[in-house]
C-alpha cells in the first residue's frame, strides 16, 4: 500500500492557499443535498459540525455525554497557541511552525504543521467574535503567556479554564445550527462501528446508552472527532469516559493507525496517592511560568510540602534551570517529565512515595504578590487544594508525570481523510500535527484548526467528486451485517459471566502499559508487555463479568466494549514501540540516548510515519511507512540548553 500524504507541492507558505483554490467546490444549493456524520462534539467535533451546518450541509452529530459541553476538551487549562506576535517578542507563523516541528522531534509533516501555524491566527479572531473571554492586558489587547518549548509568549488563555471557554464558544455555534435545523444532535449515543460499502465510509452503527437500542445512520461522509486513547494506561488525565472505540472500530474496517506508541507524558500532574484512584488530575503547564521545579540535593525520604521551607536555598536543586538554562522550567513536556523521573529514580523524590517533585511559587509570590498569582492561576490553586488539602500559596505543589495526550491516532492525509475514502479524523483522533511530542497549548489549536478552517474546505472536494446521488441507505445489507456484528459482541460480553470485573482487567492492562511502554521503554520490557497483554486478552474473553442486560442503561457493558478495544490497541502500541528502536520525543528507548541521557533519534532509519494495517483477528498487523521529507528545517539533535 502506497501512502499518499497529498501535501501540495510548492513553497511552504503557499501550499494551503493554492490547495484551497485547487479543491473542488460544492455550490450552496447542492450542499443541502449532502449528509455528514460527526462523531464526538469536543472542540474538533463541535467546531466541525457548526461550520458544516453553517455552510448548508445536513449534519448528524453524536456524543456519548449527556451534552456536548461535557466533552473532555472542557478540561484543558492553560491556553491555546497562535502566532499573533502581540508581545512584539519575535514570534511569527514560521517560528510557531519551527517550534512545533522541533518540539515533535522532527516526526511530523512540514506541510501540515505549517498550515496549523498559519490558521492559528484566524482561530483567535473567530473565538473572540464568539465571545470567548480571553485574558487581556491593561491596554485592552489580548494577553499572552509562555509555554514549554518556546522562547516567545504566544499562548492565549482564560485563567486556567481555557478549554472550557473555547468549548462554550464552539458549543454556542453548534447550538445555533441545531436551532436552525441543520445539525441533529444525538447525545448519550455511542458509535460502535463504521459501515463501509464499495470501499467508502457510508455511515455508522450506534447504541443508545439509555435504552440500549442499536441503530444505523447513513451519510455521504463520516468525521471522527473522538479524542485520544490515553486511558489505555487506566490512570491518565483523561476523563473516565474517554476511549478509543470509535477510532479502533474504524481501524478494523480499514483505516490505518499512525504512530500508536507516541504517547505524551505531562510533567505537571498531581501524583498517584493510592489504589482508590480512577484517574489523575492535570495541573496546567502554564504554572511553570511562575513555579520553579526542584528537589533536595540530598535525599530527604518522605519530605512533605509543608516542610519544604526548611530546606535551605543552597540545598535545593532546581534541576531544569540547572540543566537547560535557555528554557529553564519551560522545556517541552517530554524533557521535563524524563528529568522528574530521573530525580525520583536517584532517590531525591519528595512525598510519602518519593514519586514527586516540588513546583514552588514562593519566589513568584514575593516578586509579584499573591493577588497577581491568584489572578493568573486562582482556579488551579483552588483545585489543587481541594484534591490534596495543601495550600499552594503557602507551600509548594507536589507534581509527577502522568499520561496526558496521544500523538498517535488514525492516519490521515493533508485533507484529514483516513485511508478509507469518506472517513475523516480530526483533532486528537488523528496523528497528523504533533510528531513524537505535542507542545503545550497546541491541542486546542489543532482541534479548532481542523474543525473551523480545514475540514470545511477539504470535505467539499470529496463530496463534489462523488456527487450527492452517491449515498447508500440503511437498508443496504452492509448495515444489517454491521448491526449483527455489534449485537454478537454485546451478547458475547454479557454471556461470559466470569469472576473478574471490567475495571480489574483495565487496571492490569494499564499497569502493564505504564511499566513497559510508558515514560521509558526497552526491548526486553516491551516483549514482556506483549506476552502479558496477550494473556490479559485471553483471560478477558473467558473470565470477565458484565452484569445487567443490553436493553438498558448499562455502564459495565459500555466499559467492557471499550476495554476490549484498549487491550487490542495496547498490543499494537507495544508492536509499534518495538519496531521503532530510536528515541524521539515522548518515545524514549533506553537503548538510544545521548551521553547526557537525552533522546537520540536515528534519522537515517526512522524518518517516517508508522501506519499499521489491521489484518484480521489475532493476526499480526502490517506496517506501512510514510516517508517524511524535510525541505525547510534541518534535522538536528534537539537541544533546549
Amino acid at each position: 500500500m502506497k501512502l499518499e500524504s497529498k501535501v501540495p507541492e510548492g513553497p511552504l507558505a503557499e501550499k494551503w492557499t493554492k490547495h484551497k483554490f485547487n479543491l473542488k467546490l460544492v455550490n450552496p444549493a447542492n450542499k443541502r443535498k449532502y449528509e455528514v456524520i460527526v462523531v464526538g462534539t469536543g472542540l474538533a467535533g463541535a467546531s466541525a459540525a457548526a461550520s458544516l451546518g453553517e455552510l448548508g450541509y445536513n449534519v448528524k452529530a453524536f456524543c456519548f455525554q449527556d451534552s456536548p459541553r461535557r466533552a473532555h476538551s472542557i478540561a484543558a487549562q492553560g491556553g491555546i497557541n497562535a502566532a499573533k506576535n502581540y508581545q512584539n517578542d519575535g514570534d511569527s507563523i514560521y517560528r510557531l511552525f519551527y517550534d512545533t516541528i522541533k518540539g515533535g522531534d522532527y516526526r511530523a509533516r512540514e506541510g501540515n504543521v505549517y498550515r496549523l501555524a498559519e490558521v492559528s491566527v484566524d482561530i483567535i479572531d473567530q473565538c473572540v467574535a464568539q465571545g470567548v473571554p480571553f485574558a487581556r492586558e491593561y491596554g485592552g489587547l489580548l494577553a499572552n503567556r509562555s509555554f514549554g518549548g518556546a522562547q516567545v509568549s504566544r499562548t492565549f488563555y482564560a485563567r486556567g479554564q481555557t478549554g472550557q471557554q473555547l468549548l462554550l464558544g464552539a458549543y454556542s455555534a453548534l447550538n445555533r445550527q441545531i436551532a436552525n435545523g441543520k445539525v441533529k444532535m444525538y447525545s448519550r449515543t455511542e458509535m460502535l462501528d463504521v459501515v463501509v460499502v464499495d470501499g467508502k465510509a457510508r455511515g455508522i452503527i450506534t447504541r443508545d446508552l439509555i435504552t440500549g437500542k442499536i441503530e444505523s445512520h447513513s451519510a455521504h461522509a463520516v468525521l471522527l472527532c473522538t479524542g485520544g486513547y490515553g486511558n489505555v494506561f487506566y490512570l491518565s488525565t483523561n476523563a473516565k469516559g474517554s476511549n478509543v472505540t470509535a477510532a479502533w472500530r474504524a481501524h478494523k474496517k480499514g483505516a490505518l493507525f499512525g504512530n500508536p506508541c507516541f504517547t505524551q507524558i505531562h510533567p505537571t500532574c498531581i501524583p498517584v496517592s493510592g489504589d482508590h484512584q480512577s484517574k489523575l488530575t492535570l495541573m496546567s503547564e502554564s504554572l511553570r511560568n511562575d513555579g520553579r521545579v526542584w528537589v533536595p540535593k540530598v535525599a530527604h525520604k518522605g519530605l512533605k510540602a509543608k516542610d519544604a521551607a526548611s530546606i535551605p536555598e543552597a540545598d535545593r536543586d532546581y534541576f531544569l534551570e540547572r540543566k537547560y538554562p535557555s528554557f529553564g522550567n519551560l522545556v517541552p513536556r517530554d524533557v521535563a517529565s524524563r528529568n522528574a523521573k530521573m530525580m525520583c529514580d536517584e532517590g531525591r523524590g519528595v512525598g510519602a512515595s518519593g514519586l514527586a517533585v516540588f513546583l514552588d511559587f514562593s519566589d513568584a509570590i514575593k516578586r509579584d504578590s499573591r493577588k497577581t498569582i491568584e489572578a493568573k492561576y486562582g482556579n488551579l490553586f483552588d483545585m489543587y487544594q481541594q484534591i490534596t488539602g495543601d495550600n499552594p500559596y503557602e507551600m509548594p505543589m507536589m507534581i509527577y508525570p502522568a499520561v496526558h495526550y496521544t500523538m498517535g491516532g488514525l492516519w490521515v492525509d493533508y485533507n484529514l481523510m483516513t485511508s478509507v475514502p469518506g472517513l475523516y479524523a480530526l483533532g486528537e483522533a488523528n496523528f497528523s500535527d504533533h510528531g513524537a511530542n505535542r507542545l503545550g497549548a497546541s491541542a486546542l489549536m489543532q482541534g479548532l484548526a481542523d474543525g473551523y478552517f480545514v475540514i470545511p474546505y477539504t470535505i467539499g472536494d470529496y463530496l463534489a467528486n462523488i456527487g450527492w446521488n452517491d449515498k447508500v441507505g440503511i437498508d443496504h445489507p452492509a448495515f444489517k451485517e454491521a448491526i449483527d456484528k455489534v449485537n454478537s459482541q454485546v451478547n458475547k460480553l454479557l454471556s461470559i459471566k466470569g469472576k473478574k470485573t471490567v475495571d480489574e482487567f483495565h487496571r492490569e492492562l494499564g499497569l502493564t502499559m505504564w511499566e513497559y511502554c510508558g515514560m521509558s521503554r526497552n526491548e526486553t520490557g516491551l516483549k514482556t508487555a506483549k506476552k502479558k497483554i496477550q494473556g490479559i486478552k485471553e483471560e478477558f474473553w473467558k473470565n470477565v463479568d458484565v452484569l445487567g442486560s443490553s436493553n438498558e442503561l448499562n455502564m459495565e457493558l459500555e466499559k467492557a466494549g471499550r476495554v476490549a478495544d484498549f487491550i487490542e490497541l495496547g498490543e499494537l502500541m507495544v508492536d509499534d514501540a518495538l519496531s521503532r528502536s530510536e528515541s524521539c520525543g515522548g518515545h524514549f528507548r533506553e537503548e538510544s540516548q545521548t551521553p547526557e541521557g537525552e533522546a537520540l533519534r536515528k534519522d537515517d532509519e526512522f524518518t517516517f510515519v508508522s501506519a499499521w494495517e489491521y489484518k484480521g483477528e489475532n493476526q499480526p498487523e502490517e506496517l506501512h511507512k510514510e516517508e517524511l521529507r524535510f525541505e525547510n528545517v534541518k534535522l538536528t539533535q534537539r537541544s533546549y540548553k
